[in-house]
């Protein structure tokens, strides 16, 4: 093994709003201290109970990627496993998400953008 991995960084506009989304979905505490990086208005961080890091970093004139136009492709996305696909699908989109695509009823996932644009997917366990 060469490395481990620290965190995985979402560009953005406004990174504690973003961090606030993303534990409103998977739960955590947002901007726990940590000496691997400063907390200020243009990094935000979100330690999830799973032990993932998502790190929201700020950057001027942010384009958010477009589904599924490759002019401005998703880079990647993340997905996330939920038992009741209809129920999560009603709490992110009331927490600001954006339905994008119905996905594969027959697999059960949903693709949706979260408040910054960036793609990412419900599937149904």
């Amino acid at each position: 093994m060469i490395a481990d991995l620290q965190c995985v960084v979402l560009d953005c506009s406004a990174p504690r709003e973003l961090a606030a989304f993303y534990r409103a979905v998977l739960g955590g505490e947002v901007d726990r201290p940590d000496r691997r990086w400063a907390l200020d208005g243009a990094w935000s961080t979100l330690h999830t109970p799973g032990g993932l890091v998502l790190c929201f970093q700020g950057v001027s004139g942010h384009r958010p990627p477009t589904w599924p136009d490759p002019e401005r492709p998703q880079q990647f996305h993340l997905d996330f496993g939920v038992p009741d696909l209809d129920a999560a699908q009603e709490q992110v989109l009331a927490l600001g998400a954006t339905l994008l695509e119905e996905g594969d009823p027959a697999r059960g996932w949903r693709v949706y953008a979260d408040p910054a644009g960036h793609p990412f997917c419900l599937i149904g366990h």
